[in-house]
């Protein structure tokens, strides 16, 4: 549908007067990507960008240095110029040379640190800076729900999908104290069948972290969170042995004074909090600095959207979560960033829109 949304729009065309908008690309744009998701990361960017007319200067994360080599090499072989598309491979420093280039446009995904950092680098270029950063992505399940064992098990997935290592992964559960110790049981029930190992190997749920030191962070969290009071009730250390491998963790009896329901976690670690009511629920969804997305457990609609409509988050998921639609933008706020992919909106991103005044002569 690229076409049908790049297409100028006539507004009027009359009294001998035309009006209207053409999209014109913004030129040559700098995709400084991610690790966690490689493909599809950067796919969301430079596709919407090459499709709306600009050459990408691409640079993948280090940590998956060779997804982004192979990415150029099929772009080529399918027929993407040569200098439509480069890839710069380095870490942080050749991004910061990449920063000094005289660009168009910039797209960052990653930690909000680094992309405040570079939205502050840009900033004296003017020119476009789109930020899609981290998230503490929260998800109620209110009190009228049927099947708590089926919600408990997707709940569970969309916690430790990817090992959890997602911007959009659930990071706090929120659920009504009417369900809440049947909700826990079933939840630690499916958290203890997901197997520990080798992303190869048949069977297998969670795999490793990206790097040795989320190892100590997540365990920094679980300490911090049981010295508080927080009752751990499933995981909580590293798998001893080759590799950096975290038990799948469940903590209850949690709050919003520890880290764990207000850092972002980025791993196989879940809290889970007993709420009195809706309007509880909606207080400490919202009681963070991220807005990227936000999940509602319920039977009615009607209950989910009053509740989710009350959420500063670009997505909003009912009965679902931890999903990524091409149709719908992706985009996040407050310090989940700004701008979108995907859907019209991430193509016409890479855009700058042209008024046109036409007087017949």
């Amino acid at each position: 549908n690229a076409e049908k949304y790049l297409q100028h729009e006539i507004m009027t065309d009359e009294d001998g007067m035309q009006e209207k908008i053409v999209y014109e690309p913004l030129g040559v744009v700098c995709n400084i990507s991610a690790w966690n998701y490689p493909y599809l990361v950067g796919t969301n960017v430079f596709i919407p960008a090459l499709l709306a007319g600009n050459a990408v200067l691409y640079k993948p994360s280090e940590y998956a240095t060779l997804t982004g080599l192979g990415i150029e090499k099929w772009l080529k072989a399918a027929g993407v110029p040569e200098n439509v598309f480069q890839t710069a491979i380095g870490d942080g420093a050749v991004g910061e040379l990449l920063l000094d280039l005289p660009l168009d446009g910039y797209y960052f995904t990653g930690s909000y640190k680094t992309g405040q950092h570079i939205y502050n680098r840009v900033a004296p270029k003017m020119v476009p800076c789109q930020c899609e950063l981290g998230g503490k992505d929260p998800l109620y399940v209110a009190d009228d729900i049927v099947d708590i064992k089926a919600v408990a098990a997707a709940t569970a997935d969309g916690a430790f999908y990817n090992n959890g290592q997602s911007c959009c992964a659930v990071e706090r559960i929120y659920v009504h104290e009417a369900i809440y110790a049947q909700y826990l049981d079933a939840f630690v029930a499916e958290v203890s069948r997901f197997k520990i190992g080798a992303p190869t190997e048949e069977g297998v749920y969670i795999g490793p972290l990206s790097r040795k030191d989320q190892l100590r962070f997540l365990e920094e969290q679980v300490r911090e969170a049981e010295e508080k009071g927080a009752l751990l009730l499933l995981g909580g250390k590293r798998v001893e042995g080759p590799g950096y491998y975290f038990q799948p963790t469940v903590l209850a009896n949690v709050d919003h004074t520890m880290r764990i329901m207000t850092e972002e976690s980025f791993g196989p670690l879940i809290g889970i909090m007993k709420v009195e009511s809706d309007d509880e629920a909606v207080s400490l969804m919202q009681d963070t600095e991220y807005g990227l997305t936000a999940a509602v457990y319920s039977q009615s609609r009607e209950r989910a959207e009053a509740i989710l409509q009350q959420l500063n988050t670009g997505t909003v998921y009912w009965n679902c979560c931890d999903r990524v639609s091409a149709a719908l933008p992706w985009s996040g706020r407050k310090q989940s960033g700004f701008g979108a992919t995907l859907s019209h909106a991430g193509l016409r991103a890479f855009t700058r829109p042209k008024a046109y005044h036409l007087r017949g002569a």
